[in-house]
């Protein structure tokens, strides 16, 4: 029943969708009926597939660097109270830049290729990787600490081999919400400037009035989102030793 679970809601929203377009009678310029959108995906399969290639590409490449990065910094200020003096306070500030406006600028600095796509997703998904692991880093228990301490322990020993075993659970959860926003960043870096990628398409096929191709197109983007996730909640599962958890009814 729970493996059914995601095949019974996507049917659930298409027959919704069918039944807000024949109640409405919309015109299909402005809400194609799920029937049209799946017979544009099947005939310009091609075409969804080669920009989709792209945008898998971007969103990979950003997801690797965006987490090594993310990754090494959480570490930087665990093992140093200076970094944590000075860099802290500056990976607070930087989000309150609206990252989306950064965009025109890396298009601009990095040119309309896949340097600023990939810039643009590695900048979404750093902030919740290092803040994640940063925090998991800070909350181990204070007993392992000690008992480190006595065992005489030197300080890269404690953080290599007590604090980060202990922080990878929350290292995991922000790998999770880094596979779930990657998407945005390479997609609104496509739609600021760009040659290729679904974002393109469907920019693209909005100014033709091509809206079947442009649901097209963010279906595939949405099912190459959830294939992420799922691809990364299943690694972490195989990888990380999780704390038990209460059982809840199915």
């Amino acid at each position: 029943m729970i493996r059914l679970r995601p095949l019974l809601v996507a049917t659930g929203l298409l027959a919704l969708w069918q039944a807000i377009c024949l109640a409405t009678a919309v015109p299909p310029y402005i809400l194609p009926d799920p029937w049209r959108v799946a017979r544009t995906l099947w005939t310009r399969l091609d075409l969804v597939l080669a920009h989709a290639a792209t945008t898998a590409l971007e969103i990979l490449l950003g997801l690797l660097l965006g987490t090594l990065l993310g990754a090494a910094s959480a570490l930087l200020l665990a093992a140093s109270r200076r970094a944590r003096i000075w860099v802290l306070p500056v990976l607070v500030v930087s989000q309150a830049l609206p990252v989306f406006a950064l965009a025109p600028l890396l298009v601009l600095w990095l040119g309309y290729g896949l340097p600023s796509k990939v810039a643009m997703a590695v900048l979404i998904i750093y902030f919740p990787v290092t803040a994640a692991f940063h925090d998991g880093l800070r909350r181990t228990p204070q007993g392992w600490l000690e008992l480190a301490r006595v065992m005489g322990a030197r300080p890269a020993a404690i953080l290599w081999r007590v604090r980060v075993p202990a922080a990878l659970p929350a290292f995991g959860s922000g790998l999770r919400v880094a596979a779930a926003v990657a998407p945005i960043g390479a997609v609104v870096g496509e739609w600021v400037g760009s040659s290729a990628g679904l974002g393109y398409l469907m920019l693209h096929a909005n100014a033709r009035m091509q809206t079947d191709l442009l649901f097209a197109s963010l279906l595939v983007l949405c099912l190459m989102a959830l294939l992420l996730w799922q691809a990364v909640d299943r690694l972490l599962r195989c990888l990380v030793v999780w704390p038990s958890e209460p059982l809840h009814p199915a």
